[in-house]
């Protein structure tokens, strides 16, 4: 984020893409990475937010092994993104709105790497560009929780924000927990460790019936830090969380504040792709698929784009800008169920049209529409 070390995910060799900056030696300057700004500028018009004209960088201070400075820069009272909102959908059919508190900016940690009693330090990851997002309480329940996450990971790959991968560190979640009867939060507890999002639902679950236990005893929830461990699916405490102003935020004298034009914003926002919640819309309407098809598809974008090229080649479609419905549900389940299970069976898959081109593929269809082919 501030130097111009390598960040690579897949780097498997500890402390090898790293420099003075992301060391924190002293007298070492941070630069900040103008690509990365316009990131979270672009996500954060993705999820509906307001782009602030003013931004800084401030210094979160605090002590931790894979926090060489001993204080992080972050983002404080003046983030990037402000008041933003991603709508989910739902198991029983209902659309819930998410409002988004803010997106901002700041540096991630070195990582730790546990062995047995010692613990060993690799600076790869440190000062690799985080960008943080933070929801309001509107979420109530695990599956919500989920589908959130779910919907952001796809609006990041869909416009090449970021890989979005859990399970190498390019995502990841932290839920605060808090029970009440009352419009009143309770108590917050936070939830660390989730890297998938099986992982975010059973910890929710676990945490609820954990945190109702104990006020149905009559006991008080503690503010906390807790990790998620997934092979005992428990969650255990970690340390006592620190408010705000215990981190003693400042602006960062080695970085000039951000002013960010409104041309440049709309510059940025010319830079949007269609988003799943628009796909969605488009495929119900132009191609009458079915809610379970339509999901299929938003997740697996290059099938997707491969689906429309077909309908585009097929005869009907041509000649009348309106092709049968049933063209079109043929050439959906094939592409779902025949076309993705040779894909997955062929260990030197490399690409579709390698294997049948949209113009074939559209022929096919149209001879099986003619009763001339069976399969």
């Amino acid at each position: 984020m501030f130097c111009s070390c390598k960040n690579d995910p897949e780097e498997k060799e500890p402390n090898k893409n790293i420099c003075p900056v992301c060391l924190g030696h002293p007298g070492a300057l941070p630069t900040i990475n103008r690509s990365a700004i316009e990131k979270i500028i672009l996500a954060g018009l993705a999820l509906n937010c307001k782009i602030k004209n003013y931004s800084r960088f401030d210094r979160k201070s605090y002590f931790y092994p894979d926090l060489p400075k001993g204080y992080q820069i972050s983002q404080f009272d003046f983030p990037i993104c402000k008041d933003g909102y991603l709508d989910v959908h739902l198991d029983d059919g209902t659309i819930k709105r998410i409002r988004i508190n803010r997106i901002h900016m700041e540096e991630d940690t070195a990582r730790l790497i546990h062995e047995g009693s010692s613990t060993l330090v690799d600076f790869n990851r440190s000062s690799v560009p985080l960008m943080e997002l933070v929801t309001e309480p509107d979420i109530n329940s695990a599956e919500e929780a989920k589908k959130f996450a779910q919907e952001l990971q796809l609006i990041l790959k869909y416009n090449d924000i970021s890989g979005a991968n859990m399970e190498k560190g390019q995502m990841r979640c932290e839920v605060n927990i808090s029970l009440s009867d009352t419009e009143k939060l309770g108590t917050k507890v936070e939830i660390k460790n989730l890297n998938s999002f099986k992982a975010i639902e059973k910890s929710i679950e676990y945490e609820i019936k954990r945190q109702k236990e104990i006020i149905e005893k009559g006991g008080k929830v503690k503010q906390e830090t807790r990790g998620w461990y997934d092979d005992k699916q428990i969650t255990m405490d970690q340390r006592e969380k620190e408010d705000a102003f215990e981190y003693r935020y400042f602006p960062d004298p080695d970085l000039p504040p951000l002013n960010i034009s409104d041309e440049e914003i709309e510059k940025i926002k010319k830079r949007l792709v269609e988003l799943p919640e628009q796909k969605r819309k488009r495929f119900k309407e132009e191609y009458n698929l079915d809610d379970k098809s339509i999901e299929f598809y938003i997740n697996e974008p290059s099938l997707a784009d491969y689906f429309e090229k077909v309908i585009s080649e097929l005869d009907c479609w041509k000649k009348h800008k309106n092709c049968e419905k049933d063209s079109i549900k043929v050439c959906s389940n094939y592409i779902i169920t025949d076309l993705q299970a040779i894909i997955k069976n062929d260990p030197d898959f490399i690409s579709i049209d390698e294997r049948i081109t949209p113009e074939n593929f559209a022929e096919l269809i149209s001879m099986l529409e003619n009763k001339t082919q069976k399969l």
